[in-house]
């Protein structure tokens, strides 16, 4: 699976932003997905994901913020960011999960596949 992110960009406190991730060469539709970020000088931190049966889980930190969702017809999962703040700067990444196991999905390991990144910088 390929996995392109893309939609990322600069964007002033309290704005927000639609982030994509498409697949190619194989179906989302067995997978989970997730999103991170990962800021500089720091460990790629889990944002939300969402299961094949299109459930969803968030981050605290973002709870309430951002929403995920699926188009498995298109291929693409979305992420969509609203009051977005200077702390949300960082690279964005898709990544699928084959795993069974949902109260897992906040773990890297669990993600077999990642896209390349996209950033997304917020200034206050």
């Amino acid at each position: 699976v390929q996995l392109q992110a893309f939609g990322g960009g600069s964007v002033q406190a309290g704005g927000s932003l639609r982030l994509s991730c498409t697949a190619s060469g194989r179906s989302i539709v067995n997978y989970h997905m997730g999103w991170f970020r990962q800021a500089p000088g720091k460990e790629r931190e889990f944002m939300g994901a969402i299961a094949r049966s299109r459930s969803t889980y968030y981050a605290d930190s973002v709870k309430g913020r951002f929403t995920i969702s699926r188009d498995n017809a298109k291929n693409t999962v979305y992420l969509q960011m609203i009051s977005l703040k200077p702390e949300d700067t960082a690279v964005y990444y898709c990544g699928t999960s084959p795993g069974l196991i949902i109260s897992s999905l906040h773990l890297k390991d669990q993600y077999n596949y990642w896209g390349q990144g996209t950033l997304v910088t917020v200034s206050s």
